[in-house]
């Protein structure tokens, strides 16, 4: 599972899984297990906006906090995807 970054925000480590690169940009969020069925999901817009498609165990405060994160490094975040995957940002045809 490719990590976005080494580093956890507001506790959850950012990353996608190489059976997701199918879809559109997204991001999941999850904990030290990096456990798919009870991560969050994203979908990344290309204006770094996103769409919480599956909020996971996280609350309010983690899901505004890790969107923000998202908003301010998802170029960076997307030359990593896009070296896994053709799909782009959610919403493009």
């Amino acid at each position: 599972m490719p990590k976005y970054y080494e580093f956890k925000i507001a506790g959850y480590y950012l990353y996608f899984t190489t059976h997701c690169i199918v879809e559109c940009m997204h991001v999941h969020a999850s904990d030290r297990s990096l456990t798919e069925p009870g991560s969050a999901k994203f979908f990344v817009r290309k204006d770094g906006s996103s769409i919480v498609q599956n909020r996971g165990i996280l609350n309010d405060r983690e899901i505004r906090q890790i969107q923000a994160y998202i908003k301010e490094n998802y170029l960076e975040m997307y030359d990593k995807w896009a070296r896994y995957s053709s799909m782009g940002f959610y919403g493009e045809e």
